[in-house]
């Protein structure tokens, strides 16, 4: 924390030479899960969003965003606003590890666990006023001044947390007292996170609330029901595609809003990861289990999840890969054994292994600090929870994420419209690590822990 805020303390104002004013207000909205050819090619797919096709040929976009170890939402999201990788901002998965189950399914919530300074802390010190809504690891954040962050506690279900969830909301949103107000404006808003098209109308109407009442110059929005209708149906089903069709008026209610705020305030298009169809869950936990790496024992009062009572090495799941963490990263014996076994499981094509990375290999990756090992998956395999029956269990319809960020199916989506970014431009494959930074030039704000070039954007510069 302390490491966190002496590097906020370095943020100054400074004026990016790119543009011909101090700064130009910046609205990012994701669409968790969207591919980028879902605009790209969005004739192949039959897709009416015309809202979103504009940012093809009036913006600036890539073909392919390459993302982080792992592909999947709370350390890509994280990585959006910091410019660098899960290592270095320090949320390395969507749950924490917590390999004796004591925890209640906890997530990366909280924006004091983020380790360098974010776009709000940048834009923040900088006098500007910041907003967000439902982005993931931003609860209690000090830098957004208006703030409905995403937050849940307890089963996550479809439409949200229990009903006392609706409370913490309450507790969590800033300024204090500002989610009722804004409830007798507009209405209820979500328990927890509601992850489906519902939760995403309720979303879009409180953010276009703030826009045109509060007018931040740094806003974050995050839409999350594509994601949802992929896990359950695969990307580019009727479902999926059905879901961004609506998602595409959502966008237009956005852009009107932050428009009608300021008409030069630039909209970026972004997502975390891309999706891929599954046929297969890996039950890793099972093999574990059987080599006496894990040592069951009697579940937590009230929870699902299997007792564990002892473990040497446990799989930490993402999607498409799994880490693997060592109780005592120094226990040579256990390294040993879980590598036997791995390569056991790699060596059968039918378990669907690509490959087993070393710690020493995983650290140029930018991922998950402190593993032994990282093991991905071919795609169409992925992590499964079961412990007990076939390693093995056919999960047909679905789709996942967590592959490999070079695999061209997990690249994630980066568009940008306003009123000096480049008409019909395609910078091709970018790395995720440039959007904060090219955000921050457009803010006129300084980023000095985001070390990579940023996007060139304006009609006067080439990429």
């Amino acid at each position: 924390m302390k490491m966190r805020l002496a590097a906020a303390g370095l943020l100054v104002l400074v004026t990016c030479s790119c543009f011909s004013q101090t700064h130009y207000p910046v609205l990012m909205i994701s669409i968790d899960g969207m591919r980028p050819d879902y605009v790209t090619r969005a004739d192949e797919h039959h897709l009416r969003i015309p809202n979103l096709r504009q940012f093809v040929s009036g913006g600036t976009f890539a073909s392919g965003v390459r993302g982080v170890y792992p592909t999947v939402t709370y350390p890509s999201h994280t990585t959006l606003v910091t410019g660098v990788w899960p290592a270095e901002h320090g949320i390395i998965n969507n749950l924490i590890f917590d390999p004796e189950h004591r925890y209640d399914g906890g997530w990366y919530w909280y924006a004091d666990q983020i380790r360098v300074p974010t776009l709000w802390d940048a834009a923040h010190a900088a006098g500007l006023r910041t907003a967000s809504v439902s982005w993931p690891v931003t609860v209690d954040s000090k830098a957004i001044d208006y703030n409905l962050p995403e937050y849940w506690r307890g089963t996550l279900t479809p439409d949200g947390g229990s009903p006392e969830d609706r409370f913490m909301m309450d507790a969590v949103s800033r300024p204090d007292g500002e989610l009722e107000k804004m409830e007798q404006r507009i209405g209820p808003y979500m328990k927890g996170n509601e992850t489906t098209i519902n939760g995403d109308r309720i979303r879009t109407a409180f953010a276009v609330d703030i826009l045109r009442r509060d007018h931040p110059d740094f806003m974050t929005v995050h839409l999350s029901s594509l994601d949802e209708e992929e896990h359950l149906h695969g990307p580019f089903s009727p479902a999926a595609n059905a879901d961004l069709e609506v998602l595409d008026g959502f966008i237009g209610e956005l852009i009107a809003a932050a428009r009608e705020a300021n008409a030069d305030t630039t909209v970026i298009i972004v997502s975390d990861h891309g999706f891929a169809p599954i046929h297969d869950a890996v039950n890793l936990f099972i093999p574990f289990l059987q080599a006496g790496l894990i040592t069951p024992g009697k579940p937590a009062a009230g929870s699902p999840l299997p007792g564990i009572q002892s473990w040497s090495a446990e799989p930490w799941m993402a999607g498409g890969m799994a880490a693997i963490m060592l109780h005592d990263p120094e226990d040579t014996v256990a390294r040993e054994k879980v590598k036997q076994l791995l390569d056991k499981l790699a060596a059968d094509p039918a378990n669907g292994i690509d490959r087993v990375l070393t710690g020493a290999e995983l650290g140029e990756t930018g991922g998950f600090p402190g593993a032994a090992f990282l093991v991905t998956f071919r795609i169409g395999f992925y992590t499964g929870a079961a412990t007990s029956g076939p390693l093995l269990t056919p999960t047909p319809g679905r789709g996942t994420h967590g592959y490999p960020p070079d695999d061209p199916e997990m690249y994630s989506s980066f568009f940008a419209m306003g009123p000096e970014v480049a008409k019909g431009r395609n910078l091709g494959l970018i790395d995720m690590r440039q959007i904060a930074p090219t955000i921050a030039g457009l803010l006129g704000v300084a980023l000095p822990t985001a070390k990579e070039k940023p996007l060139a954007l304006t009609a006067q510069t080439t990429r």
